[in-house]
């Protein structure tokens, strides 16, 4: 495989990392405030980098994928389904604060019940990543195989 073919997957992957990234730390800022989120993500980073990383290798390796070969399968549902996920748990470790912007009791009590299991809902996460980066990454190493094989005949 060329490094040709990998630089545009590795640039639309890193791009989909900064933008979920983008969208931690806004939504974060605008519910709680900048201080806030500057904490948050000083106590959780290593959750909040990892999601996001995890993230841009799926977008990575999926827009490889549609690049080798023309059909259409589950693999961007799994990439939509993790990417909300990590999307998701990162937003989770502070979603307690949204009764400052929803102080409806139901939703109070859904936030209480998140923010509670916001270092389990962060593994959940994670799991999701990697198994839509396993998937995908399958997906992807079968399709170049394949297509190898077509050109050498």
């Amino acid at each position: 495989m060329e490094l040709k073919t990998l630089i545009k997957p590795g640039l639309i992957g890193t791009l989909a990392c900064v933008l979920l990234l983008a969208v931690y730390f806004s939504v974060l800022t605008l519910v709680s405030g900048w201080e806030f989120t500057l904490a948050q993500f000083a106590m959780y980073w290593y959750f909040v980098v990892t999601l996001a990383v995890g993230f841009g290798v799926q977008i990575g390796l999926y827009t490889h994928l549609r690049r080798i070969t023309s059909h259409t399968d589950a693999s961007g549902k799994v990439v939509t389904v993790s990417g909300a996920t990590s999307t998701g748990s990162m937003i989770a470790c502070c979603a307690h604060y949204l009764t400052n912007v929803l102080p409806v009791l139901g939703a109070t009590g859904v936030v209480a019940l998140v923010a509670q299991y916001q270092t389990q809902l962060f593994w959940v996460g994670l799991a999701f990543n990697l198994a839509g980066v396993v998937y995908v990454g399958n997906k992807a190493v079968q399709a170049s195989r394949h297509m190898a094989l077509m050109e050498g005949h």
